[in-house]
């Protein structure tokens, strides 16, 4: 059989033998059934919520058959993988499925992942389905849990195979991928989703199921998103299989956190009330509504930015407070945690009064 040409300046034509199912999945068994995450990711480049800078930068290079090797990394759920499934689909069209292999370094992290399915996928010959291109694209997903040894493999699979294939590496920590992966890839950096993005995404996804969301509720799921949408649109999917309207307290109790009321409250204990009542008083808020103290402690600090306190003062509660929840992922005893927790807040209701 002919070997195909490659519509790519550099490259030479090659196609993959076959794909894994590993990894993100590509298609919905059942849409209907699938997770809000999978249905309503983005489909094309212009769908992307937010990053339009860095979007349209790998889409006009995309356009130009001019794409890189990539190094796409930050927080979960800001759009990396379905900017490359976009991508994808863009390159490859409905044929996409056979141009890609598709893997999740923290499942395959190792240097044999490396030398069997990826060289092995890079190396195999390909035919012409009649995709924009014959380039064929590796995905490495969560590539920051590559080991040393893999990601060294990986280097020397790119440099013998870019003609034919480009890699896209995904990851949160950047600092794990070794300085000759990084060198080689064009990178680009997904901040957190700003909270209109995430308002805006979910407004549509309310609209699309015809969902019974109130301003509320709305407001509580771009809070506790933090950022994530797929964080934002899980919550948004388990509390409707909860409630059938969705309010504040829907979402906070479908989640298990703290609601801004109740930690309104507990800043009020923890700056004047002794010891005691403050510690019985937050023993028996836990009790009733089910909450974890990690995540007190985690609002209580944000709630400490909100009171007027000279700047020394703040700085030192929040350090002691961010100890406080490095300890607690350690499973230290809460009600020890607890008590340093009043502790804290007493030594910073002495330090303001002395500051007075």
């Amino acid at each position: 059989m002919a070997k195909a040409s490659a519509p790519m300046e550099i490259d030479d034509a090659s196609l993959p033998s076959s794909t894994t199912d590993k990894g993100k999945s590509l298609f919905a068994s059942d849409p209907k059934s699938a997770p809000w995450v999978e249905k309503y990711r983005p489909q094309s480049l212009a769908d992307v919520a937010a990053h339009r800078d860095i979007i349209d930068t790998i889409d006009r290079l995309t356009s130009e058959n001019r794409l890189p090797h990539l190094l796409l990394y930050g927080p979960p759920g800001t759009g990396k993988t379905s900017t490359i499934l976009a991508v994808a689909r863009k390159l490859y069209g409905a044929q996409y499925k056979n141009m890609i292999l598709e893997l999740n370094a923290s499942d395959d992290r190792g240097i044999d992942v490396v030398r069997q399915q990826i060289q092995n996928f890079a190396s195999a010959r390909s035919l012409s389905f009649g995709t924009k291109s014959t380039v064929k694209l590796v995905l490495l997903d969560e590539a920051d849990a590559m080991t040393k040894d893999a990601q060294f493999a990986l280097r020397r699979v790119i440099e013998k195979h870019t003609k034919s294939t480009r890699f896209a590496l995904i990851c949160n920590h950047v600092n794990k991928i070794i300085p000759a992966l990084q060198s080689r890839c064009t990178r680009f950096r997904f901040a957190p989703l700003d909270s209109s993005n995430i308002r805006e995404r979910l407004e549509h996804v309310i609209k699309a199921e015809g969902l019974d969301v109130d301003q509320g509720g709305l407001t509580s799921l771009v809070r506790l998103s933090n950022g994530d949408m797929r964080k934002a649109l899980n919550i948004l999917q388990s509390t409707h299989m909860s409630s059938q309207h969705i309010n504040e307290e829907a979402v906070y109790l479908c989640t298990g956190n703290p609601m801004p009321k109740d930690i309104e409250q507990i800043a009020y204990w923890l700056l004047n009330e002794s010891f005691k009542s403050a510690f019985n008083y937050i023993s028996d808020v836990k009790m009733r509504k089910g909450l974890a103290l990690v995540d007190i402690v985690r609002e209580v600090t944000m709630f400490v930015f909100k009171i007027k306190m000279p700047p020394t003062i703040r700085v030192k509660l929040i350090n002691d407070l961010a100890d406080i929840e490095y300890r607690l992922s350690f499973a230290c005893n809460d009600k020890l945690q607890l008590g340093s927790l009043i502790s804290t807040f007493t030594n910073a209701r002495c330090a303001l009064v002395a500051a007075v």
